[in-house]
Protein backbone atom coordinates (compact mmCIF):
# COMPACT_ATOMS: atom_id res chain seq x y z
CA UNK A 1 0.00 0.00 0.00
CA UNK A 2 1.68 3.21 -1.21
CA UNK A 3 0.40 6.05 0.97
CA UNK A 4 2.13 8.71 -1.14
CA UNK A 5 0.30 7.59 -4.28
CA UNK A 6 -2.98 7.28 -2.39
CA UNK A 7 -2.55 10.82 -1.07
CA UNK A 8 -1.85 12.12 -4.61
CA UNK A 9 -4.97 10.37 -5.91
CA UNK A 10 -7.04 11.82 -3.02
CA UNK A 11 -5.70 15.33 -3.66
CA UNK A 12 -6.41 15.09 -7.40
CA UNK A 13 -9.93 13.90 -6.66
CA UNK A 14 -10.52 16.91 -4.42
CA UNK A 15 -9.06 19.26 -7.04
CA UNK A 16 -11.60 18.05 -9.57
CA UNK A 17 -14.36 19.32 -7.27
CA UNK A 18 -12.76 22.37 -5.69
CA UNK A 19 -15.95 24.26 -4.96
CA UNK A 20 -17.58 21.25 -3.33
CA UNK A 21 -14.44 20.65 -1.24
CA UNK A 22 -14.46 24.27 -0.05
CA UNK A 23 -18.13 24.08 0.91
CA UNK A 24 -17.43 20.83 2.76
CA UNK A 25 -14.57 22.43 4.69
CA UNK A 26 -16.74 25.43 5.55
CA UNK A 27 -18.50 23.58 8.36
CA UNK A 28 -15.16 22.61 9.90
CA UNK A 29 -13.79 26.15 9.44
CA UNK A 30 -16.78 27.72 11.18
CA UNK A 31 -16.76 25.08 13.93
CA UNK A 32 -13.06 25.41 14.75
CA UNK A 33 -13.18 29.20 14.45
CA UNK A 34 -16.17 29.37 16.78
CA UNK A 35 -14.56 27.15 19.41
CA UNK A 36 -11.28 29.08 19.41
CA UNK A 37 -13.06 32.44 19.30
CA UNK A 38 -15.45 31.63 22.14
CA UNK A 39 -12.76 30.14 24.37
CA UNK A 40 -10.43 33.06 23.70
CA UNK A 41 -13.15 35.61 24.50
CA UNK A 42 -14.06 33.66 27.65
CA UNK A 43 -10.45 33.53 28.83
CA UNK A 44 -9.97 37.20 27.99
CA UNK A 45 -13.05 38.06 30.02
CA UNK A 46 -11.79 36.00 32.95
CA UNK A 47 -8.35 37.64 32.79
CA UNK A 48 -9.97 41.08 32.64
CA UNK A 49 -12.05 40.35 35.74
CA UNK A 50 -9.00 39.03 37.60
CA UNK A 51 -6.98 42.12 36.66
CA UNK A 52 -9.81 44.44 37.69
CA UNK A 53 -10.17 42.76 41.07
CA UNK A 54 -6.38 42.69 41.54
CA UNK A 55 -6.26 46.42 40.80
CA UNK A 56 -8.38 46.91 43.93
CA UNK A 57 -5.69 45.13 45.95
CA UNK A 58 -4.78 41.53 45.12
CA UNK A 59 -4.00 40.61 48.74
CA UNK A 60 -6.73 42.77 50.26
CA UNK A 61 -8.81 41.45 53.16
CA UNK A 62 -11.92 43.17 54.47
CA UNK A 63 -13.79 42.57 57.71
CA UNK A 64 -17.47 43.41 57.95
CA UNK A 65 -19.76 43.28 61.01
CA UNK A 66 -21.78 40.09 61.21
CA UNK A 67 -25.55 39.71 61.12
CA UNK A 68 -27.47 40.37 64.29
CA UNK A 69 -30.25 38.36 65.92
CA UNK A 70 -32.98 40.20 67.75
CA UNK A 71 -35.83 38.22 69.23
CA UNK A 72 -34.92 35.27 67.02
CA UNK A 73 -35.04 37.43 63.89
CA UNK A 74 -32.04 37.93 61.60
CA UNK A 75 -31.56 41.72 61.35
CA UNK A 76 -28.65 41.86 58.89
CA UNK A 77 -25.37 43.63 59.43
CA UNK A 78 -26.12 47.21 58.35
CA UNK A 79 -26.67 48.42 61.95
CA UNK A 80 -24.25 46.10 63.67
CA UNK A 81 -21.76 47.73 66.04
CA UNK A 82 -19.54 44.71 66.55
CA UNK A 83 -16.39 46.32 65.12
CA UNK A 84 -14.53 49.03 67.02
CA UNK A 85 -11.26 50.91 66.89
CA UNK A 86 -9.99 48.62 69.67
CA UNK A 87 -10.23 45.75 67.17
CA UNK A 88 -8.06 47.67 64.73
CA UNK A 89 -5.47 48.45 67.41
CA UNK A 90 -5.43 44.82 68.57
CA UNK A 91 -4.98 43.57 65.01
CA UNK A 92 -2.03 45.93 64.55
CA UNK A 93 -0.40 44.58 67.70
CA UNK A 94 -1.24 40.87 67.47
CA UNK A 95 -0.98 39.84 63.83
CA UNK A 96 2.13 38.91 61.88
CA UNK A 97 0.59 38.25 58.45
CA UNK A 98 -0.92 41.71 57.99
CA UNK A 99 1.18 44.48 56.46
CA UNK A 100 -1.38 47.32 56.57
CA UNK A 101 -4.71 47.90 58.24
CA UNK A 102 -7.29 50.68 58.14
CA UNK A 103 -10.70 51.26 59.72
CA UNK A 104 -13.46 52.50 57.42
CA UNK A 105 -16.66 54.44 57.95
CA UNK A 106 -18.63 55.94 55.09
CA UNK A 107 -21.70 57.89 54.16
CA UNK A 108 -23.26 59.36 51.03
CA UNK A 109 -24.27 62.94 50.37
CA UNK A 110 -23.66 66.06 48.33
CA UNK A 111 -20.24 67.57 47.82
CA UNK A 112 -20.84 71.31 47.44
CA UNK A 113 -18.65 74.14 46.15
CA UNK A 114 -20.40 77.44 45.52
CA UNK A 115 -23.33 76.83 43.19
CA UNK A 116 -22.06 73.39 42.12
CA UNK A 117 -22.71 70.09 43.82
CA UNK A 118 -22.18 66.43 43.13
CA UNK A 119 -23.71 63.33 44.81
CA UNK A 120 -20.90 61.09 46.00
CA UNK A 121 -19.64 59.04 48.94
CA UNK A 122 -17.08 59.93 51.57
CA UNK A 123 -14.92 57.27 53.19
CA UNK A 124 -13.26 57.78 56.53
CA UNK A 125 -9.94 55.93 56.55
CA UNK A 126 -6.36 56.24 57.73
CA UNK A 127 -3.15 56.84 55.79
CA UNK A 128 -2.62 53.11 55.06
CA UNK A 129 -5.88 52.79 53.12
CA UNK A 130 -4.36 54.04 49.88
CA UNK A 131 -1.77 51.24 49.85
CA UNK A 132 -4.40 48.64 50.67
CA UNK A 133 -6.76 49.75 47.86
CA UNK A 134 -3.96 50.60 45.38
CA UNK A 135 -4.83 54.28 45.16
CA UNK A 136 -2.14 56.80 44.29
CA UNK A 137 -1.95 60.55 44.83
CA UNK A 138 -1.57 62.58 41.66
CA UNK A 139 -1.28 65.96 43.32
CA UNK A 140 -1.01 67.03 46.95
CA UNK A 141 -0.51 64.78 49.96
CA UNK A 142 -2.17 62.30 52.31
CA UNK A 143 -3.53 63.44 55.68
CA UNK A 144 -1.17 63.11 58.62
CA UNK A 145 -1.50 61.22 61.91
CA UNK A 146 -1.97 64.55 63.68
CA UNK A 147 -4.88 65.44 61.37
CA UNK A 148 -6.45 62.06 62.07
CA UNK A 149 -6.14 62.48 65.86
CA UNK A 150 -7.50 66.04 65.77
CA UNK A 151 -10.52 65.21 63.54
CA UNK A 152 -8.97 67.32 60.79
CA UNK A 153 -11.30 68.85 58.21
CA UNK A 154 -9.19 67.72 55.25
CA UNK A 155 -9.81 65.32 52.39
CA UNK A 156 -8.60 63.71 49.17
CA UNK A 157 -10.88 63.70 46.13
CA UNK A 158 -11.23 61.41 43.12
CA UNK A 159 -11.14 62.58 39.51
CA UNK A 160 -14.90 62.25 39.00
CA UNK A 161 -15.59 64.61 41.90
CA UNK A 162 -12.98 67.07 40.61
CA UNK A 163 -14.41 67.09 37.07
CA UNK A 164 -17.99 67.64 38.22
CA UNK A 165 -17.29 70.36 40.77
CA UNK A 166 -14.16 72.15 39.54
CA UNK A 167 -13.94 71.19 35.86
CA UNK A 168 -10.52 71.18 34.24
CA UNK A 169 -9.50 74.83 34.64
CA UNK A 170 -9.31 75.06 38.45
CA UNK A 171 -6.69 73.36 40.65
CA UNK A 172 -8.73 71.71 43.45
CA UNK A 173 -5.81 71.41 45.89
CA UNK A 174 -6.26 74.05 48.56
CA UNK A 175 -9.95 74.57 47.74
CA UNK A 176 -12.67 73.96 50.33
CA UNK A 177 -15.83 71.94 49.72
CA UNK A 178 -18.72 71.18 52.06
CA UNK A 179 -20.05 67.71 52.80
CA UNK A 180 -22.91 67.11 55.24
CA UNK A 181 -22.45 70.73 56.32
CA UNK A 182 -18.79 70.16 57.24
CA UNK A 183 -16.16 72.25 55.39
CA UNK A 184 -13.30 70.08 54.09
CA UNK A 185 -10.06 71.42 52.68
CA UNK A 186 -8.80 69.44 49.68
CA UNK A 187 -5.18 68.50 50.30
CA UNK A 188 -4.79 65.94 47.49
CA UNK A 189 -6.20 64.53 44.25
CA UNK A 190 -6.19 60.79 43.55
CA UNK A 191 -4.92 59.31 40.29
CA UNK A 192 -7.64 58.06 37.98
CA UNK A 193 -8.52 54.35 38.26
CA UNK A 194 -11.68 54.15 36.13
CA UNK A 195 -14.43 51.58 36.55
CA UNK A 196 -13.84 48.24 38.18
CA UNK A 197 -15.03 44.88 36.84
CA UNK A 198 -18.47 45.41 38.41
CA UNK A 199 -19.01 48.76 36.69
CA UNK A 200 -18.41 50.91 39.78
CA UNK A 201 -16.65 54.24 39.30
CA UNK A 202 -13.54 54.04 41.50
CA UNK A 203 -12.91 57.79 41.09
CA UNK A 204 -16.26 58.96 42.45
CA UNK A 205 -15.23 59.29 46.10
CA UNK A 206 -13.82 61.49 48.82
CA UNK A 207 -11.34 60.20 51.41
CA UNK A 208 -11.09 61.87 54.81
CA UNK A 209 -9.66 60.94 58.23
CA UNK A 210 -11.85 58.25 59.74
CA UNK A 211 -12.21 60.26 62.95
CA UNK A 212 -13.69 63.17 60.99
CA UNK A 213 -16.34 61.05 59.29
CA UNK A 214 -17.00 58.90 62.33
CA UNK A 215 -17.52 61.69 64.86
CA UNK A 216 -18.29 64.88 62.94
CA UNK A 217 -20.62 63.37 60.29
CA UNK A 218 -21.99 60.09 61.60
CA UNK A 219 -21.67 60.70 65.36
CA UNK A 220 -20.89 57.04 66.07
CA UNK A 221 -18.22 55.28 68.13
CA UNK A 222 -18.05 52.00 66.20
CA UNK A 223 -16.61 51.44 62.72
CA UNK A 224 -18.33 49.95 59.70
CA UNK A 225 -15.50 47.88 58.25
CA UNK A 226 -11.82 47.04 58.52
CA UNK A 227 -9.62 46.90 55.43
CA UNK A 228 -6.25 45.17 55.54
CA UNK A 229 -3.66 43.62 53.29
CA UNK A 230 -1.64 40.49 53.93
CA UNK A 231 2.14 40.59 53.57
CA UNK A 232 1.74 38.74 50.25
CA UNK A 233 -0.90 36.80 48.32
CA UNK A 234 0.37 33.45 49.59
CA UNK A 235 -0.19 34.55 53.19
CA UNK A 236 -3.84 35.56 52.73
CA UNK A 237 -5.30 32.38 54.24
CA UNK A 238 -3.02 32.59 57.29
CA UNK A 239 -3.92 36.26 57.70
CA UNK A 240 -7.65 35.48 57.59
CA UNK A 241 -7.25 32.73 60.17
CA UNK A 242 -5.25 35.12 62.34
CA UNK A 243 -7.93 37.82 62.09
CA UNK A 244 -10.74 35.41 62.95
CA UNK A 245 -8.89 34.01 65.97
CA UNK A 246 -7.99 37.45 67.30
CA UNK A 247 -11.45 38.97 66.80
CA UNK A 248 -13.20 36.03 68.48
CA UNK A 249 -10.91 36.49 71.45
CA UNK A 250 -11.33 40.27 71.42
CA UNK A 251 -15.15 39.94 71.31
CA UNK A 252 -15.09 37.23 74.00
CA UNK A 253 -17.09 34.78 71.91
CA UNK A 254 -17.69 31.31 73.32
CA UNK A 255 -16.45 28.27 71.42
CA UNK A 256 -19.97 27.37 70.21
CA UNK A 257 -20.96 30.97 69.37
CA UNK A 258 -21.19 32.22 65.81
CA UNK A 259 -18.83 34.95 64.62
CA UNK A 260 -20.23 38.47 64.94
CA UNK A 261 -18.08 39.52 61.97
CA UNK A 262 -17.37 38.35 58.42
CA UNK A 263 -13.93 38.13 56.83
CA UNK A 264 -13.58 38.18 53.05
CA UNK A 265 -10.65 38.46 50.69
CA UNK A 266 -10.02 39.43 47.09
CA UNK A 267 -8.87 35.85 46.46
CA UNK A 268 -12.41 34.64 47.25
CA UNK A 269 -13.87 37.18 44.83
CA UNK A 270 -11.41 36.15 42.13
CA UNK A 271 -12.26 32.48 42.70
CA UNK A 272 -16.01 33.14 42.58
CA UNK A 273 -15.81 35.18 39.38
CA UNK A 274 -13.37 32.70 37.84
CA UNK A 275 -15.62 29.71 38.49
CA UNK A 276 -18.59 31.51 36.90
CA UNK A 277 -16.45 32.62 33.96
CA UNK A 278 -15.08 29.08 33.49
CA UNK A 279 -18.61 27.66 33.41
CA UNK A 280 -19.71 30.24 30.83
CA UNK A 281 -16.59 29.61 28.75
CA UNK A 282 -17.24 25.86 28.77
CA UNK A 283 -20.87 26.45 27.82
CA UNK A 284 -19.88 28.72 24.92
CA UNK A 285 -17.23 26.22 23.82
CA UNK A 286 -19.75 23.37 23.92
CA UNK A 287 -22.27 25.34 21.86
CA UNK A 288 -19.57 26.23 19.34
CA UNK A 289 -18.46 22.57 19.31
CA UNK A 290 -21.83 21.62 17.83
CA UNK A 291 -20.63 23.34 14.64
CA UNK A 292 -17.78 20.83 14.48
CA UNK A 293 -20.28 17.99 14.67
CA UNK A 294 -22.28 19.57 11.86
CA UNK A 295 -19.07 19.93 9.84
CA UNK A 296 -18.30 16.25 10.36
CA UNK A 297 -21.77 15.26 9.15
CA UNK A 298 -21.14 17.43 6.09
CA UNK A 299 -17.93 15.51 5.37
CA UNK A 300 -19.76 12.19 5.66
CA UNK A 301 -22.50 13.39 3.35
CA UNK A 302 -20.07 14.59 0.68
CA UNK A 303 -18.02 11.39 0.91
CA UNK A 304 -21.16 9.33 0.33
CA UNK A 305 -21.90 11.46 -2.73
CA UNK A 306 -18.31 11.04 -3.90
CA UNK A 307 -18.46 7.25 -3.51
CA UNK A 308 -21.70 7.15 -5.51
CA UNK A 309 -20.30 9.34 -8.29
CA UNK A 310 -17.07 7.36 -8.54
CA UNK A 311 -18.48 3.85 -8.26
CA UNK A 312 -17.34 2.94 -11.78
CA UNK A 313 -13.85 4.30 -11.09
CA UNK A 314 -13.68 2.20 -7.93
CA UNK A 315 -14.69 -0.91 -9.88
CA UNK A 316 -12.00 -0.30 -12.52
CA UNK A 317 -9.29 0.16 -9.91
CA UNK A 318 -10.32 -3.01 -8.10
CA UNK A 319 -10.48 -4.97 -11.36
CA UNK A 320 -6.82 -4.14 -12.15
CA UNK A 321 -5.56 -5.24 -8.74
CA UNK A 322 -6.53 -2.50 -6.32
CA UNK A 323 -7.39 -3.95 -2.91
CA UNK A 324 -10.30 -3.01 -0.71
CA UNK A 325 -7.85 -1.51 1.79
CA UNK A 326 -6.40 0.73 -0.94
CA UNK A 327 -9.87 2.02 -1.77
CA UNK A 328 -10.69 2.49 1.91
CA UNK A 329 -7.48 4.44 2.58
CA UNK A 330 -7.97 6.64 -0.50
CA UNK A 331 -11.39 7.87 0.61
CA UNK A 332 -10.31 8.04 4.23
CA UNK A 333 -7.35 10.24 3.27
CA UNK A 334 -9.70 12.51 1.31
CA UNK A 335 -11.86 12.98 4.41
CA UNK A 336 -8.85 13.63 6.65
CA UNK A 337 -7.41 16.17 4.18
CA UNK A 338 -10.72 18.03 4.14
CA UNK A 339 -10.90 18.13 7.93
CA UNK A 340 -7.23 19.04 8.47
CA UNK A 341 -7.18 21.85 5.93
CA UNK A 342 -10.53 23.06 7.23
CA UNK A 343 -9.09 22.97 10.75
CA UNK A 344 -6.00 25.00 9.79
CA UNK A 345 -8.10 27.66 8.08
CA UNK A 346 -10.54 27.56 11.02
CA UNK A 347 -7.70 28.21 13.48
CA UNK A 348 -6.62 31.30 11.55
CA UNK A 349 -10.25 32.40 11.28
CA UNK A 350 -10.79 31.84 15.02
CA UNK A 351 -7.73 33.89 15.95
CA UNK A 352 -8.87 36.76 13.73
CA UNK A 353 -12.36 36.64 15.24
CA UNK A 354 -10.85 36.61 18.73
CA UNK A 355 -8.60 39.57 17.96
CA UNK A 356 -11.46 41.66 16.56
CA UNK A 357 -13.91 40.69 19.33
CA UNK A 358 -11.50 41.28 22.22
CA UNK A 359 -10.51 44.67 20.82
CA UNK A 360 -14.17 45.62 20.39
CA UNK A 361 -14.99 44.49 23.94
CA UNK A 362 -11.78 46.00 25.37
CA UNK A 363 -10.60 42.61 26.65
CA UNK A 364 -7.07 41.20 26.64
CA UNK A 365 -6.31 39.06 23.58
CA UNK A 366 -5.14 35.60 24.69
CA UNK A 367 -3.96 32.87 22.35
CA UNK A 368 -5.34 29.59 23.65
CA UNK A 369 -2.65 27.07 22.73
CA UNK A 370 -4.57 24.20 24.29
CA UNK A 371 -7.73 25.13 22.39
CA UNK A 372 -5.79 25.27 19.11
CA UNK A 373 -4.15 21.88 19.66
CA UNK A 374 -7.41 20.31 20.82
CA UNK A 375 -9.33 21.74 17.85
CA UNK A 376 -6.73 20.38 15.43
CA UNK A 377 -6.85 16.92 16.99
CA UNK A 378 -10.65 16.97 16.98
CA UNK A 379 -10.62 17.91 13.28
CA UNK A 380 -8.41 14.93 12.49
CA UNK A 381 -10.59 12.64 14.56
CA UNK A 382 -13.71 13.97 12.80
CA UNK A 383 -12.13 13.24 9.42
CA UNK A 384 -11.37 9.67 10.44
CA UNK A 385 -14.68 9.08 12.22
CA UNK A 386 -17.04 10.54 9.63
CA UNK A 387 -14.95 9.42 6.64
CA UNK A 388 -14.64 5.80 7.75
CA UNK A 389 -18.13 4.59 6.92
CA UNK A 390 -18.29 6.02 3.37
CA UNK A 391 -14.75 4.74 2.75
CA UNK A 392 -15.72 1.31 4.04
CA UNK A 393 -18.74 1.29 1.77
CA UNK A 394 -16.48 2.04 -1.20
CA UNK A 395 -14.05 -0.72 -0.20
CA UNK A 396 -16.84 -3.31 0.02
CA UNK A 397 -18.21 -2.68 -3.48
CA UNK A 398 -18.29 -5.66 -5.84
CA UNK A 399 -15.89 -4.84 -8.73
CA UNK A 400 -18.24 -6.26 -11.41
CA UNK A 401 -21.28 -4.42 -10.04
CA UNK A 402 -19.21 -1.24 -9.71
CA UNK A 403 -18.04 -1.39 -13.37
CA UNK A 404 -21.63 -1.90 -14.58
CA UNK A 405 -22.79 1.08 -12.48
CA UNK A 406 -24.15 4.00 -14.50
Amino acid sequence: MNYINLTKIAVNALKRNKFRAILTMLGIIIGVGSVIGMLSIGEGSKKNIQDEISSMGSNMIFVMPGSQHRGGVMMGNSNSKSLTLKDVEQLKKSTQYLSRISPQVSTSGQAIKGNKNWPTSIYGVNDEYLEIRKYEIEDGRIFTEQEINSLGKVCLVGKTVVENIFGTSIDPVGQTIRFEGIPLKIIGVLKEKGQNGMGMDQDDLILAPYTTVQRRMLAITHIQAIYASSIDEQSTDQAIEEIETMLRSQHKLKADANDDFEVRSQAEMVQAFTSVSDMLTMLLGAIAGISLLVGGIGIMNIMFVSVTERTKEIGLRMSVGGSGNDILMQFLIEAVILSIFGGIIGIVFGLLVSLVATNALNLPFLIMENAIILSFLVCTAIGVFFGWYPARKAANLNPIDAIRHE
